[in-house]
């Protein structure tokens, strides 16, 4: 979006702009569990409709068929301030603890792990128990688990998540971008593609002397890892011949780490900086898979822009319908036919 004046001065909420993107991207997860519950309560209306009128059983069966669908292909994500994703799990328990109660993790979870350890019950069954029967109970006081009530939640939830995550905000921007991206084709789709799942880590992948802060782990029918969609983001702030020569070297030594660690991954590299050459540019093009370009000062940057996210949009699709290989893949191939 473009900033927002007033006599000059920039009043844009840039914040808001992040966390709102971030917050849509949780809808194919609301969507989700909307269609299980009405699959449990034999019911067509909406999940709002459901958890209002739903005995505490139903609300408690629907809840844990969300719960065990832990080895189901094509499960949606939801994620933290950040955009990193919750294991399938996990992401049930923030999702039905956000409908009902604050702070789950510092306040609801000892609760429940003092339950669980007195009960000698399994954590899951504990969750679903607890969390069905706050559902059950405070219900009428909420007044409405619709769409557009939760996001307002999440958007609150994530804010505050990602105030405990700091030292993460141009992470959380490519994340957003990324996470905008995927949730397009699977809006579109309601899957993956060519892959059964996709799981987006929590953590640095590390390859040599080489750190991704963000990546894309995308599965097989067995569910392991067939490859990777790593992305290294690189920013510069400042500008001359000298100093862009060297980063482009940075860069290309981050893509050949991954080709020498495994050349089924693919390889997404981030550019944010002003000025950036277009000679520099087109070394990178030929070494990657796709290249992003953000022409601004690293200080600037607060979101991806409408271009560049339009084009990773469409990467994303070519990889999940198999149409883009890597590009060392591609090379082999060319390689044989050339033979």
């Amino acid at each position: 979006m473009p900033p927002l004046l007033y006599k000059g001065i920039d009043i844009s909420h840039t914040r808001l702009e992040e966390l709102a993107a971030l917050a849509d991207q949780a809808k194919p997860f609301y969507d989700w569990v909307e269609d299980r519950f009405r699959s449990v309560s034999k019911m067509t209306n909406s999940l709002n409709d459901i958890l209002f009128s739903a005995s505490l059983s139903k609300i408690r069966s629907g809840m844990k068929v969300c719960f065990m669908a832990i080895n189901e292909e094509n499960l949606p994500l939801l994620f933290d301030g950040i955009g990193r994703s919750y294991p399938h799990q996990k992401a049930c328990y923030y999702f039905f603890s956000w409908l009902i109660r604050d702070a789950p993790q510092q306040r609801l979870a000892p609760i429940i792990q003092r339950i669980t350890k007195e009960s000698r019950k399994r954590r899951i069954d504990v969750e679903v128990d607890v969390l069905s029967l706050l559902i059950y109970r405070y219900r009428t006081m909420v007044k409405s688990f619709t769409w557009e009530t939760v996001r307002e939640v999440i958007i609150d939830r994530l804010e505050g998540s990602r105030r405990s995550l700091k030292g993460h905000e141009k992470e959380a921007v490519i994340r957003t971008a990324l996470l905008n991206a995927v949730q397009v084709f699977y809006q579109a789709h309601g899957n993956y593609g060519i892959y059964i799942n996709i799981e987006i880590p929590d953590r640095q992948v590390i390859i040599g002397n080489e750190s991704f802060d963000v990546s894309v782990d995308l599965l097989d029918q067995d569910g392991e890892c067939k490859r990777r969609i790593l992305l290294p983001i690189k920013t510069r702030e400042t500008e001359g011949g000298g100093h862009s020569h060297l980063f482009t070297r940075d860069i290309i030594s981050a893509i050949d780490s991954v080709n020498v660690d495994n050349d089924q991954d693919f390889v997404v590299v981030v550019i944010i900086a002003g000025n950036w050459s277009e000679r520099e540019s087109m070394i990178i093009r030929q070494k990657t898979d796709h290249l992003a370009i953000i022409n601004v000062n690293p200080n600037d940057f607060h979101t991806f822009t409408g271009h560049e996210q339009k084009r990773l949009n469409k990467f994303i699709a070519q990889v999940f319908t198999g149409k883009k290989l890597p590009r060392t893949v591609n090379m082999s191939l060319e390689g044989e036919k050339a033979v």
